[in-house]
């Protein structure tokens, strides 16, 4: 008795120690906007991307440099012996020699000219940072998504407990009727075994879809970052709703095919840094043929020495220069490179040509699955009122003993899958419509920043 009372006080304990957090669908994207590993990355890898635009930019200017020097010598000498033109020897006496020189020079280039390639690097890098930041707004949106369906799937693994603990109030409350219809003599123990057989099953659909939706809710709970072990609630954004969906509404914020496309091709965010991708890489094939014309350059120094530090700037030298340099044979190399510009040029426009494909596929099959989730709402919906007035119509026969177990026990099971029917298409219509916008690039992100 006493281990039989430990274990719900354990469990209210820990309800005290972690109360339940109530989590909203802003909320949990919010927190996955901010967490996403992804997102962090490629906001690195833009700070990286903007300082090349930086450095492409650098390259039109001159650069300059300073450098100092100082130099000590001291030459020991014993002396010795020479002999002159005559061959008369000349006893040359020890020496000790000590010298110091000081210099500094100050000094840089600039391109004058070098085939257009230090313009066309810019334009390239700046391709570069324009298509990260469209890819993380991108990145941004698919990760809307994919919190609000795992949302979406945690709310509808609520109702769909919630369905399976109504049953099991239905059945045991049918089982209490049977046996005592049993006790009266008015039906037969069988009835009594089959209804004990549903209730049993009622109770074990009830633990399957209590675990269901632990299972949505720790994977919702993991990929925002969350501690799996804290005791969330997602609150359901659809609650103050009316139960009755307008799929019409919905389905007429669309419209064709070929407009949607359209529409995507000018929104979407992953398009567009393809596009950007490609002229970045014809740019490339620019830069690349920088390398057939000549180059020039300017130099430009001043310095002075001195072999005292007193006297560094008696002595000035002051200089500039032009260098002309003219390709003639590079061995192949820069044919090379522009072949290698050309063919990823090439290959970001198949890309492009893919992604545009893709994406007229996803506006076609998204606006014909927003269809069939309609319909199967609509109908699921339907379903619900025609099975409930079944289950009501059998239990009243059977109450009067014009009905068998077998059609209530039907009856129910019918009732209980129109309604978790209901309850998937509901967020299946939810989810298929958000996936469109997706695919519209509509999907706002801003309001989660």
């Amino acid at each position: 008795m006493r281990k039989i009372l430990v274990f719900p006080l354990m469990i209210l304990l820990a309800a005290s120690v972690f109360p339940q957090k109530k989590l909203t669908l802003d909320e949990a994207v919010k927190i996955a906007l901010q967490r996403n590993s992804s997102v962090i990355k490629a906001k690195n890898n833009l700070a990286s991307t903007e300082k090349s635009l930086k450095s492409a930019y650098g390259d039109l200017l001159p650069n300059l440099g300073a450098r100092g020097s100082f130099n000590w010598q001291k030459i020991s000498d014993v002396g010795g012996t020479q002999l002159d033109f005559l061959g008369n020897p000349i006893v040359i006496p020890a020496s000790e020699t000590d010298s110091r020189t000081y210099g500094v020079s100050v000094g840089g280039g600039v391109t004058l000219f070098d085939g257009l390639a230090n313009i066309a690097n810019i334009s390239q890098a700046d391709d570069n940072v324009e298509a990260a930041k469209y890819d993380i707004a991108k990145l941004k949106q698919d990760i809307v998504l994919q919190t609000t369906n795992y949302f979406y799937s945690v709310l509808k693994a609520k109702k769909l407990l919630g369905v399976r603990d109504e049953n099991v109030k239905y059945n045991q409350k049918f089982l209490e009727t049977v046996q005592e219809k049993n006790r009266l003599g008015s039906v037969a123990i069988a009835d009594v075994y089959a209804q004990q057989v549903a209730f049993g099953n009622a109770e074990l659909a009830q633990i399957q879809a209590q675990n269901d939706y632990e299972f949505a809710l720790n994977t919702l709970l993991n990929y925002l970052s969350l501690n799996v072990l804290e005791d969330y609630e997602a609150i359901d954004p659809f609650a103050g709703v009316s139960e009755a969906i307008d799929t019409d509404e919905y389905l007429n914020q669309f419209n064709k095919v070929d407009a949607m496309v359209e529409e995507a091709l000018d929104n979407r965010d992953d398009y567009k840094a393809q596009r950007l991708t490609l002229n970045a890489a014809e740019s490339g094939i620019t830069v690349s043929r920088g390398g057939l014309f000549p180059s020039l350059t300017g130099n430009y120094s001043f310095s002075t020495s001195a072999t005292k530090a007193g006297d560094l700037f008696d002595r000035k030298v002051w200089g500039a220069g032009l260098t002309l340099s003219i390709p003639i044979f590079s061995n192949w190399n820069t044919e090379e490179s522009i072949e290698f510009a050309k063919v990823r040029a090439l290959n970001a426009n198949e890309d492009l040509m893919l992604l545009e494909r893709q994406i007229k596929v996803e506006i076609k099959q998204g606006y014909l699955n927003l269809v069939a989730a309609k319909k199967a709402l609509d109908v699921s919906t339907k379903n619900v009122v025609s099975a409930g007035e079944n289950r009501k119509v059998n239990n009243e026969r059977y109450s009067l003993g014009s009905g068998t177990i077998l059609d209530v026990l039907q009856a129910d099971k019918n009732y209980t899958e129109a309604l978790s029917n209901k309850i998937s298409a509901e967020y299946d219509f939810y989810s298929v419509k958000d996936a469109l916008l997706n695919y519209l690039g509509k999907l706002d992100t801003n309001k989660f920043e």
